[in-house]
């Protein structure tokens, strides 16, 4: 019974010490912030529209559209599991080549296209390429501090990249230099393993590594302000093969306002819709 009514006492407490941080932020001069992130993240409800086959030999890394193709980028601690930037075609899912790293150097990860350009980060080098985006050839390399290089996507003016912690930064896409910092919260706490990234309508939406979810942040303040959970479609796509693992992967195309996901080694392509 006394070990009943400390723990009760002691989540008393926990929630006194949370009312109280959150009170004292409102306090200061950035209290309309403080006071934000002390809100519960709010659901943003999906729906299926469509499915689309998929290369479930790709373990997917990076995802974007840019002229109404479909770009994905691979790789993997695997070193028999290629590290290749291609285009996968949604009407049969088949995925066409178009740039390979050597695996025994390289681990690739997020990419993105931006001004005829295509991007390219690496897991643990900390070293990107460029290459044209018609031709695919590379036409320059650059480094970058991150320990670690995971998602990548663009705002249309900056290079935007999640490196596995609470931050993302921003990039100047003509000295390839970073320019700022990005952290980012859900209800006041640090959220880490920020992963695939999509700018979509003035917000960043990113993968949680080895979570089900995509969380929608405000590029301004780094709150996130809604989050999807896509728990059904992992299901799926795990009841589908046996190989599936997590979700990992937003493209948004413009043209057409469409949203596709996809994971690693997933047997397909999703197409949903929900308020952005």
């Amino acid at each position: 019974m006394s070990k009943i009514v400390n723990g009760i006492g002691l989540v008393f407490i926990f929630f006194l010490l949370i009312l109280t941080a959150c009170r004292e932020g409102q306090q200061t001069k950035s209290g309309d912030i403080n006071a934000k992130k002390c809100q519960p993240i709010a659901s943003i409800n999906y729906q299926l529209v469509n499915t689309y086959s998929h290369d479930t030999n790709l373990f997917t890394e990076g995802f974007f559209i840019q002229d109404g193709q479909l770009y994905e980028s691979t790789g993997s601690p695997d070193e028999t599991i290629k590290s290749m930037i291609g285009i996968t075609d949604l009407k049969t899912g088949k995925f066409q080549k178009k740039i390979e790293l050597d695996n025994k150097i390289y681990f690739g990860e997020g990419v993105c296209a931006l001004e005829g350009k295509l991007y390219q980060m690496t897991y643990k080098n900390q070293q990107g390429f460029v290459y044209d985006l018609k031709r695919f050839k590379q036409i320059a390399t650059f480094a970058y501090s991150n320990a670690e290089g995971w998602g990548m996507t663009t705002d249309g003016k900056n290079l935007i990249m999640s490196d596995g912690t609470d931050v993302i930064t921003y990039w100047n896409p003509t000295d390839l230099k970073p320019m700022k910092t990005l952290k980012v919260t859900g209800n006041g706490v640090p959220q880490n393993y920020l992963n695939e990234l999509e700018f979509i309508k003035g917000y960043i939406y990113a993968n949680i590594w080895m979570s089900n979810v995509i969380v929608k942040i405000n590029p301004t303040s780094g709150i996130i302000v809604g989050q999807v959970d896509l728990s059904p479609l992992v299901y799926d796509a795990k009841t589908k093969s046996v190989n599936a693992e997590v979700l990992n992967g937003i493209a948004y195309d413009a043209a057409t306002d469409k949203i596709y996901v996809t994971g690693k080694f997933w047997k397909n392509i999703y197409e949903v819709k929900f308020d952005h």
